[in-house]
C-alpha cells in the first residue's frame, strides 16, 4: 500500500458541504482535487438537462478519471469531489483504492434536509463554477436514493456532523 498518499472521497446529500470540504482537504494535504461538477460543466455544458443526463455523463467522466487517479496516487494524494452516495457508487471508489493500493478516507458529511436546502438556496444564488440550479423537488428525488456508508463496506470513514 502506498502509505504516503491517500484517496479522499465524499459522501453526503446535496448541499451537505462536500465541495467545500474537498477544497479544504486538498489544501490541507497538498492533494490534487478533481471535481466531477466542474468536469461535467466544462465538458458537457449544454447536454446536462436532467438526472438521467447526469448519470450518463458521470459514467463517461469516471472512465477517463479512473486511470488518471490510479496513476496520480502513486505520487500524490487525491481528493475526489465525486458523490459516493450509494453502496453501488462506492464500489467504484473501492476499485480505485484496490488498483492504486492506496490508503483512503471516506468523508461522510451528515446533515439534515433543512440544512442542505438552506445551503442549496445560497449556492443557487451564488452559482459557483460547476454548480447547477437545484430545486427542492429534485433534491428530495436525489435524497431518496441516498445510502449512508455501512461498516460492512470496509471503508475508513470519517464522520463530519453538519450543524446549523
Amino acid at each position: 500500500m502506498t502509505s504516503r498518499t491517500r484517496l479522499h472521497f465524499m459522501c453526503g446529500k446535496a448541499g451537505a458541504g462536500k465541495s467545500t470540504l474537498s477544497r479544504t482537504l486538498a489544501k490541507q494535504h497538498d492533494a490534487v482535487l478533481i471535481s466531477e461538477d466542474i468536469w461535467l460543466a466544462r465538458l458537457f455544458p449544454d447536454e446536462m438537462r436532467d438526472f438521467d443526463d447526469y448519470i450518463r455523463y458521470s459514467r463517461r467522466i469516471k472512465q477517463v478519471v479512473e486511470p488518471l487517479v490510479v496513476d496520480m496516487l502513486a505520487h500524490r494524494s487525491v481528493v475526489l469531489d465525486f458523490p459516493a452516495n450509494t453502496a453501488r457508487s462506492r464500489q467504484w471508489f473501492g476499485s480505485l483504492i484496490q488498483h492504486a493500493q492506496s490508503a483512503h478516507t471516506l468523508h461522510y458529511l451528515r446533515a439534515s434536509n433543512a440544512i442542505c436546502l438552506r445551503r442549496i438556496a445560497q449556492r443557487n444564488s451564488e452559482r459557483p463554477e460547476g454548480s447547477h440550479e437545484l430545486d427542492e423537488a429534485t433534491f428530495l428525488q436525489i435524497t431518496s436514493l441516498f445510502e449512508a456508508p455501512s461498516p460492512a463496506e470496509g471503508f475508513d470513514v470519517q464522520l463530519h456532523e453538519q450543524g446549523a
